[in-house]
């Protein structure tokens, strides 16, 4: 049985996509997103003359990622508000790790496909996205770009009737349908070492509120999470 600190399984398949400058296929458990990274020689035109590049995301769930079948966002016609904050999350999420500078005129487009949600769809994405961005960085010999690690991961207080299970890592969907209280937590690290920082952390009070001393060992075990994540990503790439 996982504990409550820890990790589900975690793998990345490098080169999943033989076309994408990166690519790669996170899974957390059975929680799993095909993350690809596409570079192009151009900038959205708002940007263009400015010198510096741009990392934007798209995210979708696959029809049968969950337990019923979802129609295709395209087949509605339009996306679904939390498809629309997710890419936006995960967009500026990875525009932490690069020096838009250093990058120039050039845009890079992370696509991130769920294929199998169960839960923490949008940590896992994040994580998996860095791996193919630096991939795709690496690629095009702009490995000077990549200047901070970004991993994210899910954490909540779930409480199970009578039992109170406390703090878990990691949420599956279970634990996260029972969660009283659920945050995502991204964090950044400069890639030449020192502390790790903060990027997002979105916590809510699904069940109830919570305590500052709540929050903060909530925050604790996510740090905690991301540099288990961090090691990973970096073992993927070796």
């Amino acid at each position: 049985m996982r504990l409550p600190d820890q990790l589900r399984t975690l793998s990345f398949d490098l080169g999943t996509q033989v076309h994408a400058d990166g690519s790669c296929l996170v899974r957390l458990g059975n929680t799993h997103v095909l993350c690809s990274a596409s570079l192009e020689e151009k900038v959205p035109g708002w940007m263009k003359g400015k010198g510096q590049g741009w990392i934007t995301a798209e995210y979708g769930m696959l029809p049968r990622s969950t337990h019923t079948r979802t129609d295709r966002e395209a087949a509605r016609g339009k996306q679904q508000g939390r498809t629309v904050e997710i890419q936006r999350l995960i967009g500026r999420s990875l525009r932490q790790a690069v020096d838009l500078q250093i990058l120039g005129e050039r845009q890079i487009t992370l696509d991130c496909d769920v294929l199998n949600a169960d839960g923490g769809t949008r940590c896992a994405a994040i994580t998996g996205a860095w791996v193919a961005l630096a991939i795709a960085l690496k690629k095009a010999n702009l490995s000077a770009a990549l200047v901070r690690q970004v991993s994210a991961v899910s954490v909540g207080i779930v409480e199970r009737g009578e039992g109170r299970r406390g703090s878990v890592l990691d949420l599956e969907y279970e634990e996260d349908h029972l969660a009283a209280v659920d945050c995502n937590l991204v964090a950044a690290r400069q890639e030449d070492g020192g502390e790790l920082e903060l990027v997002e952390f979105q916590s809510t009070g699904e069940g109830r509120s919570f305590t500052k001393a709540e929050a903060t060992a909530l925050l604790d075990l996510g740090l905690a999470g991301c540099e288990q994540l961090k090691a990973a990503q970096r073992e993927a790439l070796r």
